[in-house]
């Protein structure tokens, strides 16, 4: 008889949800996929200034920040056909690119490792074999004995004030945990290193953007960064000099570090290629525009239908029909009013909370599709769309960490699994060296471009009378977003957003199939059903991102939560 398990709230993500699964003879044999907030943030759109929209939008997430922002210009300046200047899309992609290995290193180290990582294990490591091991996988500066040492100590001393901190509360000692304690050890200096270079490369975000999270530069028409390499203006080269020495921190740690350290633990848990793969059909969009139009891309992207790459159907530019014409959103089981699935300009927003019923409504989460059919969103996505796509540093970096796994698993990894949650992790991997890669070539370009004299940033948007409509999407961190105005006489009648986290942590379709979440962890093994850490593994490889997903609003405006800073 299968046992009914409710995980609520899932931990590490940004916002609430809730994953309910019947397990059985050790496995999981359905699950369920419930977003807990709502949101919101259409209605509060309604009537604006489309010129304001990405103020707002970025407000949906405290890390989803940039990427909603752009997304929001981009959809309007689609609705427009508005060319945006060679200099605002350099500047752009810096932004976006650095904060793409941001979060990256992010959702590995401190938001999934402790899923595979157990931490108090590397009390018993010997360091020096730890260093050796480290030092055997690749040439870190930083894989001493003495760092090792060091941060083993720091440990102790963790355990012994019987305060774990970031640490506590964790699976310890799980049966599923399979990492030998210099293992254990390795990851957790990586661990505390990574804090100190995600917050590097967030600081390129910060000079470029104004600020961070919630950047200040974007305008419909490109960016507002007065440009010039000669004057005291705010984008001068000694702060493009600055940025280019971010850069340059970043190359090593994501290359020799964060590639090595997934591909290890792959090889590590080569059995989990075997589980996690769910829906098979992929989307991604390309990326990194190199022209006003938007129409050459340093990333490519596209739809890849039952994970057959050789059916790769490639997404063009910002403004190609295959994309606009075949995204839509069902509510059937989502908890709204009516069982549509409509366009995204099409749309209504109107809640209708029904409590939690699995055969009916049970999640505030929408169930996107595309050409009828659920998809995952992601770096998978996209890095399998990039290998369709004969991308050669996407190639490059794959091949890389399946090497590295394969030498620790003592057996060659195909690449068929990547469909996995193992993959879903290699190939964040894989993305953020790619980005690393892009960083240096658009700094360049942007330089290049300034020193002949070009120091255009912005296109000046007018709007006509009547309607227009214009989506917007970028390759995010999590995956394809992608932002959907109708704009009336100038102002916003209709906006929609369609989130990575809506496509992956989408309830049932308006067809019954399974959403993503869903549908990877059926078949999953189940040691222990009260302490669900295969589920964890699993939901935690999409990088969940709830708060952007859904949102939580109240019509009357009086305050949800208040938060006291101690």
């Amino acid at each position: 008889m299968a046992q009914r398990i409710t995980v609520d709230p899932i931990t590490r993500i940004e916002g609430h949800l809730r994953i309910d699964c019947e397990v059985e003879n050790g496995s999981i044999t359905n699950a369920w996929s419930s977003g807990q907030m709502w949101r919101g943030i259409e209605l509060i759109l309604q009537g604006r200034d489309p010129r304001e929209a990405w103020l707002y939008t970025q407000r949906i997430c405290g890390v989803c920040t940039t990427v909603h922002a752009l997304a929001s210009v981009r959809a309007v300046e689609n609705a427009l056909e508005l060319e945006i200047p060679i200099n605002a899309q350099y500047i752009r992609n810096l932004i976006v690119a650095a904060h793409g290995v941001f979060d990256h290193i992010v959702h590995f180290y401190q938001l999934s490792a402790l899923d595979w990582v157990d931490i108090v294990s590397g009390l018993k490591a010997d360091p020096n074999q730890a260093a050796k091991l480290a030092q055997s996988l690749s040439g870190w500066h930083r894989n001493s004995a003495q760092e090792f040492k060091s941060v083993q100590d720091k440990l102790k001393n963790f355990v012994s004030s019987g305060q774990l901190g970031v640490f506590g509360s964790g699976y310890w000692g799980h049966p599923a945990m399979k990492l030998s304690p210099e293992v254990n050890l390795m990851a957790t200096v990586h661990y505390l290193q990574a804090l100190e270079y995600q917050r590097t490369i967030n600081k390129v975000v910060a000079v470029l953007g104004s600020k961070t999270p919630h950047i200040q530069n974007l305008a419909v028409g490109g960016v507002s960064n007065p440009a010039d390499i000669n004057s005291p203006a705010p984008l001068t080269m000694e702060r493009l000099n600055y940025v280019k020495s971010l850069i340059d921190q970043i190359q090593n740690f994501v290359k020799q570090v964060y590639l090595v350290d997934v591909g290890a633990v792959g090889g590590f848990y080569a059995n989990w290629t075997q589980y996690g793969a769910g829906v098979t059909n992929y989307l991604s969009v390309p990326d990194l525009p190199t022209d006003p139009k938007g129409e050459e891309f340093m990333m490519p992207g596209g739809y890849i239908p039952g994970g057959d790459l050789g059916s790769f159907q490639e997404i063009k530019s910002f403004q190609d029909p295959l994309f606009e014409d075949n995204v839509k959103e069902a509510i059937n089981h989502s908890w709204y009013e009516g069982d549509w699935n409509k366009r995204p300009y099409e749309e209504e927003t109107k809640p209708n909370y029904t409590d939690f019923d699995e055969n009916g409504k049970y999640s505030w989460v929408k169930a996107p599709n595309f050409k009828g059919e659920p998809a995952q969103v992601g770096p998978l996505a996209q890095v399998l769309a990039a290998y369709a796509a004969g991308h050669k540093p996407t190639k490059k970096y794959l091949q890389a960490a399946l090497d590295v796994a394969g030498n620790i698993a003592g057996m060659q990894i195909p690449l068929s699994a990547l469909h996995s949650t193992i993959g879903r992790h290699a190939a964040r991997a894989v993305r953020a060296a790619v980005l690393t890669d892009t960083l240096p070539t658009l700094w360049q370009d942007l330089v290049e471009n300034l020193g002949k004299g070009d120091t255009q940033t912005f296109n000046p948007p007018s709007f006509p009378k009547g309607e227009i409509r214009g989506f917007g999407f970028h390759e995010a961190p999590r995956g394809v977003l992608s932002h959907w105005v109708v704009i009336e006489d100038g102002a916003i009648r209709n906006y929609q957003c369609v989130v990575p986290s809506t496509w992956n942590a989408a309830p049932r379709s308006h067809k019954d199939k399974k959403g993503p979440y869903e549908a990877s962890l059926v078949g999953n093994p189940m040691a222990e059903p009260d302490k669900p850490l295969e589920v964890l593994r699993t939901v935690h490889s999409f990088d969940p991102c709830l708060a952007c997903a859904i949102h939580m609003h109240d019509e009357h405006r009086r305050d949800l939560v208040q938060v006291k800073a101690l």
